[in-house]
């Protein structure tokens, strides 16, 4: 019994203490993630329409994060060799990006910013520090991010064996956009 009122105590606790410190989220499960690979041999491209993603103006953290078999090809082959023997989805079935925006802007007013967010990817098992750069549209209510980097396989140990390796660009160029509704 003593057990039990605890974790009620603890539960009930949270939400005051949550409730009493608020904070401004804006967040989205609809996301959109693309990427692009050109080689003169063939062009591979892709496309994620679930991303989840929160941001939380006050503290400036920012967390994204997708399911890799989301990622939807023109080309199914090319679907399943990027699934089962490249990004190996089973072992590795997520990836994602957690930091902090730099800067104090107050994303709750309407207006454009420039942003830099500093964190770790984790790609394929692998994380890694990453600065993004991207632009934020807000008009109080909704954010609209977009953001566009470039991706080296190598960094994140994805190997491409040599059969396909003029298929295959060794820095993927990735851009997203997001509109985050605010909570």
């Amino acid at each position: 019994m003593k057990k039990l009122f605890f974790f009620v105590f603890l539960y009930c606790s949270q939400f005051v203490i949550g409730s009493a410190v608020a904070q401004t989220l804006f967040s989205t499960s609809t996301g959109e993630i693309s990427f692009y690979s050109s080689t003169p041999v063939e062009d591979i491209s892709a496309v994620n329409k679930k991303v989840g993603s929160i941001i939380n103006s006050d503290t400036r953290e920012v967390a994204v994060q997708m399911r890799i078999t989301d990622f939807s090809f023109p080309n199914k082959l090319m679907q399943e060799h990027f699934n089962e023997n490249y990004l190996e989805s089973e072992k590795y079935p997520t990836a994602s990006f957690r930091g902090k925006i730099i800067g104090n802007d107050d994303f709750s007013l309407p207006g454009d910013y420039s942003v830099k967010a500093t964190g770790l990817m984790k790609i394929h098992g692998v994380e890694k520090p990453m600065d993004l750069i991207g632009k934020i549209h807000s008009d109080g209510k909704v954010l609209n991010l977009k953001v566009e980097f470039l991706i080296k396989l190598v960094d994140y140990k994805i190997e491409i064996p040599t059969l396909v390796f003029a298929k295959i660009a060794e820095e993927i160029q990735v851009k997203g956009t997001l509109d985050l509704l605010k909570k």
